[in-house]
């Protein structure tokens, strides 16, 4: 992803994915519901990362 801003909450998503000298990102490890995904904005789906805060935050509700 090329965007390494949260759809969601606008900061950092700290995404690695695609960057081989960092390894894999931290979502590799993380479940996402599929629900969460109507959070971000159509213009931005498959195309912007979530953060892990707003992760975080969706399972907790």
């Amino acid at each position: 992803m090329a965007n390494k801003y949260c759809p969601i909450c606008g900061e950092e998503n700290g995404c690695m994915s695609g960057k081989e000298e960092h390894g894999n990102c931290w979502c590799d490890k993380e479940t996402f519901p599929k629900e969460i995904f109507a959070s971000v904005p159509e213009e931005s789906r498959n195309k912007h990362c979530v953060c892990k805060k707003c992760l975080d935050q969706y399972k907790e509700k």
